[in-house]
């Protein structure tokens, strides 16, 4: 399955406990539309957020964060993972 990874630029600065509520809404949501959210980081002082996603496509990993949370990626991208 693709893997992705988004990006989202927040416009304020954000805190790890809020990305944590926000990442345990996404597995409860990642399920209905075979996606699977691995990881995820935070830059709390520069708002932000990566997230590693396997998904079918990056349309459906957005559904997720959309449903989830409202939360959307500025960005995404197919990455490859290495070591």
């Amino acid at each position: 399955m693709p893997l992705y990874m988004d990006v989202h630029e927040l416009d304020s600065p954000v805190t790890a406990a809020d990305v944590a509520q926000a990442h345990a809404a996404d597995l409860q949501t990642q399920e209905k539309y075979d996606v699977s959210y691995r990881r995820y980081w935070v830059d709390e002082d520069g708002g932000r957020i990566f997230c590693l996603v396997e998904a079918p496509s990056a349309e459906l990993a957005a559904r997720v964060h959309r449903e989830a949370h409202g939360l959307e990626a500025t960005r995404i991208h197919l990455v490859q993972e290495g070591s």
